[in-house]
């Protein structure tokens, strides 16, 4: 009942039933909202790649975030590329990406151009809520003058904002979007309060409303930045205690029996969040005078942990008196993380052209990887299985659950007669392995 007021408090001349939705962006946020919200209003999903909406009419997701099941219950929603389907819709909700360009610095074009869209369809009384990860201020100072250019209306006036950033963590199905807490905001109390009851009518985990639409922005970018920095910490640890001789998986184990220690773990860090919201934060304090130290020393070390792999792989191959030269070097996993189909910004690709600098033949396997999407993204051509006999040095970078349930037996059979095995993901124990992070 108090969802029906506060929304009559802003559509006067609508009712409830004629709420429509209009979500920009299909990807892995903008999908699995798409679902939700299909099953309780009227919902357009939009997506300007036609192959994505292809497959999504269809009812597949090569992402393997939304199954079909979950399509099927999704009886009031409505998959296009025809923009013009949007028109009549009044909430339109954001979620395209926000990348870094080969510089480091925020990519909002992709920002710029759903806002220049969605004004051109604004229309009074209308609500327009961004979801895409940005640095504070994004909404207002970027995205509500172009919604203003395009429609003609004023902001909170003629119109309204919120902001509820995502928080979808791909591949994991337990942690979906329904039973994670959502971070809510609106450009006024009452907007606050509506965009709070909207997205309470699917998230079964509560959400949380906050301050401002400032405060959601800066909620959002420090989650994954206090994240990377904590990553960053232990992979420097992995590098001390490499140096030292110590096995680092011990050492956290130890240190992790007290309660209060954070169990991180070191590896390579990619993916559309953690490698690179940080920057989006980093850029917004050197734009008002702070140079941020600690934020990006994180940034540095963790981008350059492909490269040490492949080094540390490099020395101890040269230290077995294996040939680096030419050798056949075999990559387990392309993805940014575990049991995910994402290539996007994967510290594997850093770690397979370091080996290449080396001149050494490299193979990579990943049973989650689309082959086309690996040629056009990174250039690099999956195989199909590994070889028989043919590898100097196997390396784990990747945890799918696929890895884990081979027995060291298997692995070793792709293997030359005199090989390394590496394991940078801790799959198996360190006596079956010659080296690890």
């Amino acid at each position: 009942m108090v969802f029906v007021i506060l929304l009559i408090g802003i559509w006067s001349t609508k009712k409830m039933d004629d709420l429509k939705i209009a979500i920009i962006g299909l990807g892995y946020v903008g999908l699995p909202l798409s679902i939700e919200f299909g099953k309780v209003f009227q919902t357009i999903g939009f997506d300007t790649k036609n192959s994505r909406v292809a497959e999504l009419k269809r009812g597949y997701d090569s992402a393997l975030e939304v199954s079909v099941e979950e399509f099927e219950k999704a009886s009031m929603l409505k998959i296009t590329n025809n923009v013009s389907e949007i028109a009549d819709c009044n909430i339109y909700i954001i979620t395209v990406p926000t990348p870094i360009d080969e510089y480091k610095k925020p990519n909002l074009m992709p920002l710029i151009t759903a806002s220049q869209t969605v004004g051109k369809f604004l229309q009074k009384d209308d609500l327009v809520i961004y979801e895409s990860t940005v640095y504070p201020g994004v909404t207002e100072e970027v995205c509500v003058p172009l919604l203003e250019r395009f429609s003609g209306l004023k902001f909170n006036k003629d119109f309204y904002c919120g902001y509820s950033p995502e928080r979808i963590n791909p591949g994991d199905k337990n942690h979906t979007i329904t039973n994670i807490k959502k971070v809510t905001s609106g450009s006024t109390p009452e907007v606050a309060e509506t965009v709070d009851s909207l997205y309470k009518k699917i998230i079964t985990a509560g959400t949380y409303k906050a301050a401002s639409i400032k405060t959601a922005e800066a909620a959002k970018v420090i989650e994954n930045t206090q994240r990377d920095v904590n990553i960053a910490l232990v992979n420097e640890l992995a590098i001390i205690f490499n140096k030292l001789g110590i096995d680092t998986e011990s050492v956290l184990e130890a240190a992790g029996t007290k309660w209060n220690f954070l169990p991180f773990v070191p590896g390579l860090v990619g993916g559309h969040c953690i490698g690179v919201d940080p920057y989006y934060l980093t850029t917004k304090a050197l734009q008002v005078g702070y140079h941020p130290e600690m934020i990006l020393a994180g940034r540095r070390i963790n981008d350059g942990m492909g490269s040490y792999i492949a080094d540390q792989v490099a020395k101890l191959m040269i230290k077995k008196g294996i040939n680096l030269l030419n050798s056949n070097i075999l990559i387990m996993g392309l993805t940014f993380k575990e049991n995910s189909t994402d290539l996007r910004n994967t510290g594997v690709a850093s770690m397979i052209a370091e080996f290449k600098s080396f001149h050494c033949e490299v193979d990579v396997f990943d049973p989650k990887v689309d082959k086309r999407e690996a040629l056009e993204e990174y250039d690099i051509e999956l195989v199909d299985k590994p070889g028989t006999g043919k590898y100097e040095a196997i390396v784990f970078a990747v945890a799918h659950d696929e890895f884990k349930e081979l027995s060291i037996e298997t692995v070793r059979s792709y293997a030359a007669k005199k090989h390394l095995l590496y394991d940078a993901k801790f799959l198996f124990d360190k006596s079956e392995v010659d080296g690890r992070l």
